[in-house]
């Protein structure tokens, strides 16, 4: 029996390998003339992209959210966000992707710039960006004495920038806080989704009770845990009836729901509609 589609997830553009450099940068016509300046809907599991587009023109497509590009403007790809661009011949800019280990290790918890940065965005190019990002592409392509420490420096300053944009774009507070417990159960979350594990499960694991666990969940997104799980896989399922030609009832099961009904329930309470209804909308252009 042939395998149902799946979403193609990569590790960077297609390729396979691990991202064995501190971080990679390139322009957008390296990758794009390859081609035909159309990058197929796929998503990367443990990288997070920045395109900073200094001319020509295109489409994004993030999560089946259709962005028309307009440079100067700034793409926010998290990781797991599915994600396929179309350019104009000749957009000219950069691509600079960070590896999940990269951004652990220059955003400190705490300090409120992974909320952000979590949320696919397109915005006006940020003042200085492109300064800080010509920058970043000109040490990237040099082998010289400290250019690791150089290109952490700047992925930190692009990013922290990105972030600054992202959260005045969506009136966030400039002084939201995340706390290590709420990060790590946003870990948990992401790595079991699929698993349909009750709250009770989730905050034993974290060692607190599940009254407090919503606390932090509020406290951090204004929702309960339990909403923030339901979600995100909402956000999943949203991604496999877009994205693939999965019927709901192998997306429920994908999702780890046993009944297909249920899973159609929960789907329409999340978003308004069943999942036939809403693949169909989308197949009319709704």
């Amino acid at each position: 029996m042939k395998a149902p589609p799946r979403i193609d997830s990569y590790n960077l553009f297609g390729e396979t390998a691990e991202l064995a450099d501190v971080l990679h940068a390139e322009t957008i016509r390296a990758r794009s003339e390859l081609h035909d300046w159309e990058l197929r809907p796929h998503r990367h599991a443990r990288l997070h992209q920045l395109l900073v587009l200094t001319g020509g023109e295109g489409e994004a497509d993030l999560d089946g959210n259709s962005h028309a590009l307009t440079p100067p403007c700034l793409i926010n790809v998290p990781r797991g966000v599915v994600h396929g661009f179309r350019f104009g011949s000749g957009t000219g800019g950069w691509v600079i992707t960070l590896a999940s280990d990269l951004l652990d290790q220059i955003l400190a918890p705490g300090e409120g710039m992974r909320a952000p940065l979590e949320q696919p965005a397109v915005l006006a190019l940020p003042a200085g960006l492109q300064d800080l990002a010509e920058q970043l592409f000109r040490e990237y392509g040099r082998r010289e004495f400290g250019r690791a420490q150089m290109l952490r420096g700047l992925a930190l300053s692009v990013t922290a920038l990105a972030a600054r944009a992202i959260a005045e774009a969506r009136e966030q507070g400039p002084q939201a806080q995340s706390s290590p417990l709420f990060t790590r159960f946003e870990a948990l979350v992401e790595r079991d989704f699929r698993l349909r594990r009750p709250l009770a499960e989730y905050a034993q694991e974290l060692a607190v009770s599940p009254t407090h666990l919503n606390r932090i969940a509020h406290q951090a997104t204004g929702q309960p845990a339990s909403a923030l799980i339901t979600a995100r896989v909402l956000r999943e399922a949203r991604r496999l009836l877009i994205y693939t030609s999965l019927t709901a009832a192998q997306v429920a099961y994908e999702l780890g729901f046993n009944d297909p009904a249920h899973f159609s329930r929960v789907f329409a309470r999340g978003t308004g509609l069943p999942p036939r209804k809403f693949r169909q909308q989308l197949a009319e252009g709704g």
